[in-house]
């Protein structure tokens, strides 16, 4: 069974997939933005992404998410062991996250 670095880990492993990613890292863990809009944090023990509301709707019908108290469209990933499920799940969000991101940041332009 994978541990809790293999989520940072694995997201880290995404990200170096998508063009432009910024990282800050502080207390709350390493922040990933897209043209300045953050678009998930991940910590110690759980990962949050900002998704398109419809999404964030339904990702709090898995398991081990909530709402986060970022706001609207956050859900906070907290998984009770990092397994497959949990890998697959984060890869996804976090990728539909960076979409999402890119597709709100200021100054977008039309394709």
């Amino acid at each position: 069974m994978a541990g809790n670095d293999d989520l940072a880990r694995h997201i880290e492993q995404v990200a170096a997939t998508i063009e432009g990613i910024e990282r800050n890292v502080d207390a709350a863990g390493v922040g990933y933005g897209l043209r300045g809009v953050l678009f998930a944090v991940v910590g110690v023990e759980s990962a949050t992404f900002r998704l398109r509301p419809d999404i964030a709707e339904a990702a709090l019908a898995t398991p081990d998410v909530r709402r986060s108290d970022r706001g609207p469209g956050w859900v906070t990933l907290v998984p009770h062991a990092v397994d497959q499920f949990a890998l697959d799940r984060a890869g996804s969000w976090f990728a539909a996250a960076a979409r999402y991101a890119s597709e709100t940041a200021p100054g977008r332009r039309a394709n």
